[in-house]
């Protein structure tokens, strides 16, 4: 399976322009910044957030309409056994219920969560990631991008969604499938994802090559770069 590039430059129609500008000023105005740290293990709530009983719909404005049989999940890069998963191959994976937190960039953080999904782990271990390996690049169909280090991914509490709240996932929040990545901002639980690309070096995704942190670690504050 040939490898597919790394594109952190993402959509370039239909995307809410407008959107991309005001966040782009966040990152340079330190928006929502406290200058503060809490330990996870004692503060459910990080620093700068607010609790909601909504679950806001971010996006960039574009929003694919997929249905079970058009998606699939393809995996190359740094890795000893390239894969691709369609929807049958996906759900014939051991399927875990998962009750999370989930914290977002823009200060919003919603707790008890309830999903169902595929663990990360699964993945990894059919893939193989090579030694040389240390960064993700998740790709979504709507052309985002973010990268996450393999170490943020190779934990018992990440796993690829495909239900929410006892429902299959819906097109809002990025259904069919998504990336969920509880310990770091919800920017980097990719919607609607198709591809992941390992590598050996990491690179900006969509919204950290706009001023974002590389990493987005929500007890220390990293919401920027």
């Amino acid at each position: 399976m040939a490898d597919d590039p790394v594109d952190t430059e993402g959509p370039h129609a239909d995307v809410n322009a407008k959107l991309v500008r005001t966040k782009e000023q966040w990152a340079k105005d330190g928006r929502a910044l406290t200058g503060t740290s809490s330990d996870p293990k004692r503060d459910r709530r990080p620093p700068g957030q607010r609790i909601t009983q909504d679950f806001p719909v971010l996006d960039l404005g574009i929003q694919p309409n997929l249905s079970q049989r058009e998606w699939a999940l393809s995996v190359a890069g740094q890795v000893a056994h390239p894969l691709k998963w369609d929807w049958e191959a996906f759900m014939a994976q051991p399927q875990v219920s998962y009750l999370n937190d989930i914290h977002c960039v823009t200060t919003w953080s919603r707790y008890d969560n309830t999903w169902v999904g595929v663990p990360m782990r699964t993945l990894l271990a059919e893939v193989k990631p090579l030694p040389s390996a240390k960064y993700l690049m998740v790709k979504s169909y709507d052309g985002y991008a973010t990268n996450i280090p393999l170490a943020d991914v190779d934990r018992d509490d990440v796993f690829i969604a495909h239900s929410w709240q006892g429902k299959p996932l819906d097109r809002d929040h990025g259904g069919p499938v998504r990336l969920v990545v509880p310990h770091l901002y919800f920017w980097k639980s990719a919607k609607w994802i198709r591809h992941i690309t390992f590598m050996d070096k990491d690179q900006p995704g969509y919204w950290e090559a706009r001023g974002y942190h590389m990493r987005g670690n929500p007890w220390d504050e990293e919401r920027y770069g």
